[in-house]
C-alpha cells in the first residue's frame, strides 16, 4: 500500500492551523481579561467615535479638542455611575450576605413543602428514594447558596478595594483619551512596525470580524444595556411602591447578565420568578414582574431590528454546546465567552466551514 505523504502533510498542516488558531483565540481572551482596562477603553472609544466626529464637524475644532470635550463629559458620567453603582452594590451585597442563611432556609422549606404534598405511595416510590430526593434537593440548594455566597464575597472584596478600582478607572480614562486623540498616529505606527503582508492579512481578517462579531456585540451590548436600565427602573419603582424588592441593582445586574447570553433571555429568570411568587401568594409582585418582562420584551422586539445588523448565523444547538463548553472550562463567564469564540472561529474559517470541515481537511 502506497502512502500519499503529500496528502497527509496537507491534512496535518490544516489540523495544526486549526489547533493553533483555537489556542491563539483562547490566549487572546486571557490577555484581554488581564488587560481589561485597555479593552474597556478600546470599546468605549469605538462607541464615542461618532460623537467626536459629530462635535468636530459642528464646531469646526481640531480632533484633539473635540475628543477632550466628549471625553470630559464621558468621564463625568462614568465616575458618577461608578460612585453610585459601587455604593449601592456594597450596601445590597452586604445586606444579602447577612440574610442569605434566612433565604436558604426559606428555599429549603419551600422545597420540603412541595415534596410533602406529593403522594409517593400512589407513585409507588419507596421511602429510601423519597429520602434521596429530599437530600438531593437540600444538596442542590446548599451548592447554589455556597456559589452565591462565594461570588458575593468576592465581589464585595473587590468593591471595597478602592485604590485598585481607582487605578483601573484612571488607566481606562487615560487610555480612552490616548486612543481617541491619537487614533491615526497609532494606526500608522501599527502599520510601520509590522511587515506589509502581515498588515494586509490582519486588516482583512479584522474587517471581517468587525463586520460580523463587532457589529453583533455592539448591537447586543446596546440591547442588554437597555434591558438592564428598564429592569433597574422597574425594580426601583417596585421598591418605592413597597413591594418585596430588597436588592434592585443586584437583581437588575443578574437579569442583564442572563439577557446577554445567547439563546437564553430575561424571560428565563423573570417568568419562573413570577410563578414562584404567585405560588407563595405574592400576587402583586408576581404580576408586576410579569408586566415588567412584557415591557422589556416589547421594547427589545421594537429596537432589535433597527440595532442588530448581523446575526450569529450559527444553529442554536452549536451555540448551546459552546455555552456549555465555556461553562465547564471557566465557569459562568464562559457561558458568554464560549459563543463569542465560536463566532470568531466561524469567521476565521468561513471558507472551510462553507466547504465542509471534513471535506476541507480530509478531502482529496
Amino acid at each position: 500500500m502506497v502512502v500519499d505523504m503529500g496528502y497527509w502533510t496537507k491534512v496535518s498542516k490544516r489540523i495544526i492551523i486549526l489547533f493553533f488558531a483555537f489556542i491563539g483565540i483562547v490566549l487572546a481572551f486571557k490577555l484581554a481579561i488581564f488587560y481589561m482596562p485597555f479593552l474597556i477603553a478600546f470599546i468605549i472609544s469605538l462607541l464615542v467615535e461618532p460623537i467626536i466626529r459629530f462635535v468636530r464637524n459642528k464646531t469646526r475644532v481640531t480632533r484633539k479638542v473635540s475628543a477632550i470635550i466628549v471625553l470630559a463629559i464621558v468621564s463625568i458620567i462614568i465616575i458618577g455611575l461608578l460612585s453610585w453603582g459601587i455604593t449601592s452594590l456594597i450596601s445590597e451585597t452586604s445586606n444579602l450576605l447577612q440574610g442569605l442563611n434566612e433565604y436558604i432556609e426559606k428555599a429549603y422549606l419551600q422545597v420540603q413543602s412541595v415534596i410533602s404534598n406529593i403522594d409517593f405511595n400512589k407513585l409507588k416510590i419507596s421511602e429510601d428514594v423519597t429520602n434521596i430526593i429530599q437530600n438531593s434537593a437540600q444538596d442542590v440548594i446548599t451548592t447554589v447558596a455556597n456559589w452565591v455566597k462565594n461570588w458575593l464575597t468576592g465581589m464585595l472584596q473587590f468593591l471595597t478595594q478602592l485604590p485598585t478600582i481607582g487605578i483601573y478607572v484612571v488607566v481606562t480614562i487615560m487610555s480612552i483619551y490616548f486612543i481617541c486623540t491619537d487614533r491615526l498616529y497609532m494606526l500608522d505606527q501599527f502599520e510601520h512596525h509590522l511587515p506589509k503582508e502581515w498588515v494586509k492579512h490582519i486588516s482583512f481578517h479584522l474587517r471581517g470580524l468587525i463586520q460580523s462579531l463587532g457589529a453583533y456585540l455592539k448591537a447586543e451590548a446596546v440591547l442588554v444595556i437597555i434591558s438592564f436600565i428598564i429592569s433597574l427602573i422597574g425594580f426601583y419603582i417596585f421598591k418605592f411602591m413597597g413591594l418585596n424588592i430588597k436588592y434592585p441593582l443586584l437583581v437588575a445586574l443578574a437579569v442583564g447578565f442572563v439577557d446577554a447570553l445567547p439563546i437564553l433571555g430575561s424571560g428565563t429568570v423573570m417568568i419562573p420568578w413570577s410563578i414562584i411568587l404567585a405560588v407563595n401568594g405574592d400576587i402583586r409582585l408576581s404580576i408586576s414582574i410579569l408586566v415588567l418582562w412584557i415591557i422589556m420584551s416589547v421594547v427589545r422586539q421594537i429596537i432589535e431590528p433597527k440595532v442588530v445588523s448581523t446575526h450569529i448565523g450559527i444553529h442554536p444547538i452549536f451555540t448551546l454546546i459552546a455555552m456549555y463548553t465555556g461553562f465547564k472550562a471557566i465557569g459562568v463567564l464562559g457561558m458568554f465567552i464560549g459563543p463569542i469564540i465560536l463566532i470568531i472561529l466561524k469567521n476565521l474559517f468561513s471558507t472551510i466551514i462553507d466547504e465542509g470541515v471534513g471535506k476541507a481537511i480530509f478531502g482529496r
